[in-house]
């Protein structure tokens, strides 16, 4: 079992800058990519960036040149630096970890509870 947990949401002003944190926990396989989703009332949940065990990083174009994603795979745990933070970005921020236990295996999604990020003044 594979257990996920947001953390570092909150309310800021536009223009500021909040880090997620995504800690992970369990039987994590070596291959597997980590990712960072958002979700308003009314839309379906988007893509924001995501990172795969061995570093290729994938940005949306809406986040690119503010948000930074990284990773630290001996502590199992992804962040999100998010900076010159918009209104717009106002969103629940999930995390998501991918896994494939076998070669030529299913992918396996695992997501968290999510945590809430408000921009605004």
């Amino acid at each position: 079992q594979v257990r996920v947990v947001e953390s570092g949401g909150g309310l800021v002003q536009p223009g500021g800058s909040l880090t997620l944190t995504c800690a992970t926990s369990g039987n994590i396989a070596i291959v597997n990519v980590m990712g960072w989703y958002r979700q308003t009332p009314g839309k379906e949940r988007e893509a924001v960036a995501n990172i795969t065990a061995a570093g290729g990083i994938k940005y949306e174009d809406f986040v690119k040149g503010r948000f930074t994603i990284s990773r630290d795979n001996a502590k199992k745990t992804m962040y999100l630096q998010m900076n010159s933070l918009k209104p717009e970005d106002t969103a629940v921020y999930y995390c998501n970890i991918r896994v494939r236990y076998r070669s030529g295996g299913p992918w396996i999604d695992y997501w968290g509870q999510g945590t809430q990020v408000t921009v605004s003044s």
